[in-house]
């Protein structure tokens, strides 16, 4: 596995070795000790999500807060998206920056989104097979949005008509009213 750094030092792109021969590929996409190893923690996951989304959805930015906050391991088994990380930790020295990464099934990049950052995506292809590690469960109660608009955080979304919107995305919050980590 490798490891490619962010502008952000905890977030991490994961990039998996992939076993290729004419049949198609092999890759371990998750193993425990390479995997804490990479990021320099102690890190269990306690549940797994899958989310198929059509092209123009966007979902996010997502996070949950105190005292229940995610850490998340992402990938794409199908499609192209656009991933967005905004970082919420209001003693970080970037906080409300964010930064993005294109992951898709054919890089086979991993994002590592530790505690402490709403987190985002676009779907760019036709469809998108989202798969996700989380730290913690989901829990109503704690979850927050971001308004993936918000002029503050000037995200540059790569939009090719208006977004497919949850009611929860549509609505949520906008940065400077947001609860901060």
């Amino acid at each position: 596995m490798n490891v490619i750094d962010t502008k952000f030092p905890d977030v991490k792109i994961i990039v998996p070795q992939k076993l290729k021969d004419d049949r198609g590929f092999f890759s371990e996409s998750y193993n425990l000790n390479e995997f804490n190893r990479a990021v320099g923690l102690d890190v269990r996951f306690v549940q797994d999500n899958h989310s198929r989304s059509v092209q123009g959805t966007l979902r996010g930015l997502h996070y949950q807060a105190a005292p229940r906050q995610q850490a998340k391991l992402v990938r794409v088994a199908l499609g192209e998206v656009f991933d967005v990380v905004v970082d919420m930790r209001k003693s970080s020295p970037t906080f409300g920056a964010w930064t993005s990464v294109i992951l898709s099934d054919k890089n086979g990049y991993q994002l590592w989104v530790p505690e402490g950052f709403a987190h985002g995506f676009y779907v760019m292809s036709e469809c998108a097979h989202y798969l996700y590690k989380t730290t913690d469960y989901y829990c109503v109660d704690y979850d927050r949005s971001l308004l993936w608009n918000d002029p503050d955080l000037l995200i540059d979304w790569p939009l090719i008509e208006s977004p497919l919107l949850s009611q929860k995305d549509r609505y949520a919050s906008y940065f400077k009213d947001a609860e901060y980590l």
